[in-house]
Order: C-alpha cells, then sequence, then structure tokens
C-alpha cells in the first residue's frame, strides 16, 4: 500500500497541479485530500471543479464546515471564497466526510475528534509547539489504526504515538503560513514557499512515510493574492512567512 496524501490546499491551483505532476513520478495506490480545499483568495471554484472530477477519499476539513455557514458569520478568506462557489460546489462540500477509516488508516482534518484542534502541535499564550508524545496519546484516544493522517496545521510533520502508531501531517499544498487567534494568538510559517505532500507506505516494518517539499509557479499565486486585495496571502506565499497577526 503507497498513499500519497494531500492537505490544505486553499484554492492553490497551480500548487495543486504541481503536486500531482509529482507524484505521477511515484508509483502510488491512492490519493487521499484532508480538507481545507478552498478556503482564500486564489482559485476556488477552479480548484472545486478540479477535485470534485477525481475518485480521491476526501474529507471536509474546519473551513469546508465553515463555508457552509451564513456568510456573516465567516471570515474573510472563507467570504472571498464563498462568493465564487456555485450551487453545485456548496452541495459537493455539504456531503464530504469529516473523518474515513479504512483498513489500517485513519484520515482526519484535525484530530479524530476535532477538525479544530492541532494534532501534533500545541498552541501555547507563548506560541506554537511540538506535541508531546502524552498530548498526541490523548488526543489518538481509542484509535486503532496503525497510520493516522491529519492536516490542518500545515506543517509537515512525523511523529509516533507511544503504542508506535504513525501520525502524519503531509503540510500544506497551497499555503506555508498564516496566523490565527485562537486558541491564542500565533503563527504558523514553514519558511519556504514550496508546496508540500507526502506518501506513505505500508512495509514489513509497519508504515513509513515521506515528506515531500516542491517548488512551483509561487508568483502566480502571489499575484492572484494581490488581484484580490490579500497582500497577507501574497507574502506568505512569497516567502512562506506570515505577514502579521491578522483575522485569517
Amino acid at each position: 500500500m503507497r498513499l500519497a496524501l494531500v492537505s490544505d490546499i486553499h484554492g492553490n491551483l497551480p500548487a495543486l497541479e504541481a503536486v500531482l505532476a509529482d507524484i505521477g513520478r511515484h508509483r502510488v495506490d491512492s490519493i487521499a485530500n484532508l480538507g481545507d480545499s478552498l478556503s482564500g483568495p486564489l482559485w476556488p471554484q477552479e480548484t472545486a471543479e478540479f477535485l470534485m472530477a477525481q475518485s480521491w477519499p476526501q474529507l471536509a476539513g474546519n473551513h469546508e464546515r465553515q463555508l457552509l455557514q451564513a456568510p456573516e458569520r465567516m471570515g474573510l478568506s472563507d467570504r472571498q471564497a464563498h462568493a465564487e462557489l456555485s450551487p453545485d460546489v456548496l452541495a459537493w462540500l455539504a456531503q464530504l466526510p469529516a473523518r474515513l477509516e479504512f483498513e489500517d488508516i485513519l484520515l482526519c482534518h484535525g484530530t479524530p475528534d476535532s477538525d479544530l484542534t492541532y494534532f501534533l502541535e500545541t498552541v501555547t499564550p507563548q506560541g506554537v509547539r511540538m506535541a508531546s508524545r502524552a498530548e498526541v496519546d490523548t488526543r489518538l484516544g481509542a484509535v486503532s489504526a496503525g497510520l493516522i493522517a491529519c492536516g490542518h496545521t500545515h506543517v509537515p510533520r512525523v511523529l509516533h504515538s507511544s503504542h508506535g502508531k504513525l501520525v502524519l501531517n503531509p503540510g500544506s499544498v497551497g499555503l506555508p503560513a498564516y496566523d490565527d487567534a485562537h486558541p491564542h494568538p500565533h503563527v504558523i510559517e514553514n519558511g519556504s514557499p514550496n508546496a508540500r505532500y507526502a506518501i506513505a507506505e505500508y512495509t514489513a516494518a509497519g508504515w513509513r512515510a515521506e515528506l515531500i517539499s516542491l517548488p512551483y509557479d509561487h508568483e502566480a499565486a502571489a499575484r492572484q493574492a494581490e488581484r484580490k486585495q490579500r497582500h497577507d496571502w501574497a507574502h506568505a506565499l512569497r516567502t512562506g512567512y506570515a505577514l502579521a497577526l491578522a483575522a485569517n
């Protein structure tokens, strides 16, 4: 079993196309999308149309859920995406599952129980740190799968639980940095504009994972963000660093 994992595309179709071209150089059995696919000022409708044509397992992240709320309850990135989405896309979002489990694999967006909780990172009043093994074990709960794939934080990371389960975040395809105010103000930064994904493989020794970072035409994405007056996104897309703490 070789599974390619993508997450947090955020409407960045050029980054997704680059990732899929790179996946094509590897022999994989399937691709899975862990959610937060459309929100932002880039190409939400075009990205949705592409994803709707795929047969992959695909999840709803927190932004899919938020895109189905009333616009007045949305943050700016969700409102910008929602304004461009067709009724067919919204209907597709509404039927996406929050988690999937098959064979020895669990797919979720945040944790198995929450699309908002960071799995492999912990937010404190001082900022973001890597989660402890005890925190990872608590967030796993009673999950029995040997491979747990999550997204949400945009940070590529692989950790093992105290029981040997492999917990994998492939990082973000389309947005390498952002800021957030919940539960405390913090910044996520990868320090590079590259698109990211992962390949997980089951071997005789158990699950192994490869985190992959690759260049794409990030300048085209940054210019698209600028056309929509999102200079914070343009900076993040060009540099991999967040411009400032602001509502996302």
